[in-house]
Formats: C-alpha cells, sequence, structure tokens
C-alpha cells in the first residue's frame, strides 16, 4: 500500500438540477482540487478559486463542466501557473469545439497566451492514475451517452469513489472489487425504475441496475446516492431504499465532507 496524505473532500454540488438550494456536481478535494466544475463550484470564493490547481473532469455536459470557464477567467489573472485539467480526450474536443471557441467563451487554453495560458488540458484514460503531492486519483471506466469516466480518490489509508454518469457498467463494478481500502462510493441513480427506457437512452442508473451492480460488488462500503431526478428525489430515493435496503444507502447532501 502506498502512504500518502489524508485527503479532504467537500460536496460543493451533487444533484442533476440548479434549483432552490441545490447545486450540480462539484467536490472540492482538499483546498487545490476539483471533480468536476458543475454550479457547486460557483460558490467558492475567490481566494478559494485562485488555489484550485486541478481539475478532474468526468464528461462534457454542463451540469460537471459548466463553470470551468467561468473559474477560469476569474482566477487566471491571480495566478502564476495554469490550471490543468484532466479530462478523457473526447471530453477535451467537446469542450474546446462547443465552450472554449472564442464564441461561446473565450478559448483560456490559448489565452492570453500560449506559452502561459489560464487552461492546461492533460488527457486522461480509464485506469490511469495522476499522482499529486502522495494523492492517487485514478479514472475508472463509466457508460454514459458521452464518453465519461469516474474517479477513485486514494489516500492510501482509504479511497473514495465517485462514479460520474454512468449506466450499469460491468467495467466499473469490477474495478471497484479492485479497491481493497474501498471505504466510500459515490454512484448515481437519477431516474425511477418506471422510466428504464429513458434511463437506457441517456446512459443513467435506477434502482434496479444499481441492485445488479452492488450486488456483485465485493467488500462492504458506505453506498452515497448523487444526481436524482429534479423534483422526483423522494420517489428515486424510496426506490433504492427498498432495492438494497442491505446495503443501508444514504442521500448525499451538499456540504458534507469526506476524510480519507
Amino acid at each position: 500500500m502506498h502512504r500518502g496524505k489524508s485527503m479532504r473532500v467537500t460536496v460543493l454540488g451533487c444533484n442533476g438540477s440548479i434549483t432552490g438550494n441545490l447545486r450540480t456536481t462539484c467536490y472540492r478535494v482538499d483546498d487545490d482540487l476539483l471533480i468536476d466544475a458543475g454550479t457547486g463550484a460557483g460558490d467558492l470564493s475567490l481566494q478559494q478559486a485562485i488555489a484550485i490547481n486541478a481539475v478532474f473532469l468526468t464528461h462534457a455536459h454542463l451540469d460537471h463542466c459548466c463553470m470551468l470557464p467561468m473559474l477560469a477567467d476569474a482566477a487566471g489573472n491571480f495566478r502564476d501557473a495554469p490550471l490543468t485539467v484532466y479530462a478523457l480526450p473526447q471530453t477535451i474536443s467537446a469542450i474546446r469545439r462547443n465552450i472554449l471557441n472564442g464564441e461561446i467563451w473565450p478559448d483560456y487554453s490559448v489565452l492570453p497566451s500560449p506559452e502561459r495560458p489560464c487552461i492546461r488540458f492533460k488527457p486522461i484514460a480509464p485506469g490511469e492514475t495522476v499522482e499529486l503531492n502522495g494523492r492517487k486519483i485514478t479514472a475508472l471506466p463509466a457508460r454514459h451517452a458521452v464518453p465519461c469516466a469516474g474517479y477513485q480518490l486514494d489516500s492510501g489509508a482509504a479511497s473514495l469513489v465517485y462514479s460520474g454518469d454512468t449506466t450499469y457498467c460491468e467495467d466499473f463494478w469490477q474495478a471497484l472489487n479492485r479497491i481493497a481500502n474501498l471505504k466510500y462510493l459515490l454512484v448515481e441513480n437519477t431516474f425511477l425504475n418506471a422510466n428504464a427506457a429513458i434511463a437506457a437512452r441517456s446512459g443513467h442508473m435506477t434502482a434496479s441496475l444499481l441492485a445488479q451492480g452492488m450486488r456483485s460488488l465485493q467488500r462492504p462500503v458506505e453506498l452515497f446516492i448523487v444526481h436524482l431526478e429534479a423534483g422526483r428525489e423522494s420517489d428515486t430515493f424510496r426506490e433504492i431504499l427498498g432495492a438494497i435496503p442491505e446495503f443501508k444507502p444514504a442521500l448525499l447532501q451538499r456540504g458534507h465532507e469526506f476524510e480519507i
């Protein structure tokens, strides 16, 4: 086992909606990393934004990356080094093509100059690990409507896994079974079982699919549910409780903190 440093993960957003007090996906790791940059990143103060050195994106859908351009804009002038953005190659291409295209938003991967940009993209592949100051972040396989990755955050003492947006993905669950120090699992469950056809088309989970995955898991884990469909959270979570009561799932809330 590698011995890194302890990690603190703060939930800035874990929902699929921005209504009311809800924020879309963003997890802050210690003071310097983000997993996704949904609207939860908008709650960072300027000083907190400046402190972010790296962002790991699961995929290119707006609820997971919409604040990245604004984060670069707000903090870029105060930083001596670019914000490093790790993502699948397809995610990087989609963001360059559709957001940082000079029309929707300036291309901060070459501005203010190609030599000193605000953003530096680094491609990552499923199974690949990035080590930052003793903390290991590994991309995991996922199955979504667009290319997507989950992430394992490993302090050495324990691991937290976030699924990203995914439907049932056998490779994802097999990867979890290989994590000896797995402690926390944050997994999406967007749709009710009655919307299984929509879930299949859009690459999301239902309680039935989640149960299939959880019962293939060969190690204990503390389970947290994220990314429920807006307006149907109570009904969806009730289905989850009925499907996998033995795993004692909890509904993740903004502001929650994990220590690993």
